[in-house]
Formats: structure tokens, C-alpha cells, sequence
């Protein structure tokens, strides 16, 4: 919702559970995540002077060509996301 642009009514639709279900359990994660504790735990922004992994410089084809300004993922990994098609972009956008 946050990243993908979707609203509560089609993660709703998607995952068969209410608007107030998706709401109440999206902002529990929100919350936690954004907690003290687990972000200084587990997000580490990379320093300007860190280097480049070498498997996201080795793969051209995927990892470099698409996230080459990129400043980091949490815990390195990479979350599978797909793009909306352009019939569904104006239903999808975030109007706040």
C-alpha cells in the first residue's frame, strides 16, 4: 500500500479481509518497524564510502541494471514486486 500504491480496498479484495482488518494489521507492521528497537537492530543505511557487493555488480542483467542508485534494502533483500498496468494506475494512485 505503502510502496505499491494500492489502497486497503484492493489488498482487502486481494487478501479476502475487511478495510478495518488490513488498516489495524498494516499499521501494526508500520508501527513496528518504525520502533526503536527493531530499527536500530536491523536497518543500517550504507555509508557513502561502503562498496558495492560484488553479486549485485557481477549480475548486469538484474541486480546493477535496475538498482544501481539504489541506496540499500532492509536486510539485503530484495522484496518481488509487480507494476500495475496502465489501465488500473489512476484507481491505484496515492491521493495523500
Amino acid at each position: 500500500m505503502s510502496i505499491t500504491g494500492l489502497t486497503i480496498r484492493h489488498v482487502g479484495e486481494r487478501f479476502q479481509h475487511s478495510n478495518d482488518t488490513i488498516s489495524k494489521y498494516f499499521k501494526r507492521v508500520l508501527r513496528r518497524l518504525c520502533h526503536p528497537g527493531f530499527y536500530h537492530a536491523y536497518i543500517h543505511l550504507p555509508k557513502s564510502h561502503h562498496p558495492i557487493p560484488n553479486e549485485i555488480l557481477a549480475d548486469t542483467t538484474w541486480f546493477y541494471l535496475y538498482f544501481k542508485n539504489c541506496v540499500g534494502a532492509i536486510d539485503g533483500t530484495h522484496i518481488s514486486l509487480y507494476a500495475i498496468t496502465v489501465e488500473d494506475h489512476e484507481t491505484s494512485r496515492n491521493r495523500k
